[in-house]
């Protein structure tokens, strides 16, 4: 018991909780706008000649791969989302300051897609990067913050080991 309250009460681990409920925050503030703006207005929303907000429903995994239903393998995916998020959960409690903040970008932007894989079925995108024709994937803050995370994670983890074999 004493065990939990340490957990609760880490100072490293309130702000770990801040971060991943301000990330989900800002994720539910976005698409909550841009659903609303584009499905009334019915029209895309013109940024600059690189970047357009287009809703796309994104029913498959990261980056729209995968697409599909929401049928068994879609609840199948989700539940290995679920299972990574729980790991992700421990991870935090478990790991040093710099990894707990990594980790909670990670979990931040990952709650907010499984919330809305849980709501819509699908996962709202509508950042749309591009130059001329060429199209990148459509993504969503959260994504953001999940890609920077790992990045982020993985260039720590390259250069510590890097530094350790000098």
């Amino acid at each position: 018991m004493i065990e939990i309250k340490k957990i609760i009460t880490d100072k490293m681990n309130i702000l770990s909780v801040c971060l991943i409920v301000f990330i989900f925050l800002i994720d539910r503030f976005s698409k909550i706008k841009v659903i609303n703006y584009i499905l009334n207005s019915n029209s895309n929303i013109y940024v600059n000649e690189y970047l357009n907000l287009d809703l796309v429903w994104n029913r498959g995994i990261g980056f729209g791969l995968l697409d599909m239903d929401a049928g068994k393998l879609y609840h199948f995916i989700s539940l290995i989302i679920f299972l990574v998020i729980l790991a992700l959960l421990f991870f935090i409690i478990k790991s040093t300051t710099i990894d707990k903040f990594l980790y909670s970008m990670i979990l931040g932007g990952a709650l907010g897609n499984f919330y809305d894989r849980a709501l819509y079925f699908a996962v709202p995108d509508f950042i749309d990067v591009h130059f001329n024709d060429y199209h990148w994937f459509t993504f969503n803050i959260a994504d953001i913050f999940i890609s920077v995370g790992i990045i982020l994670f993985i260039l720590k983890e390259v250069i510590f080991e890097k530094n350790e074999k000098i």
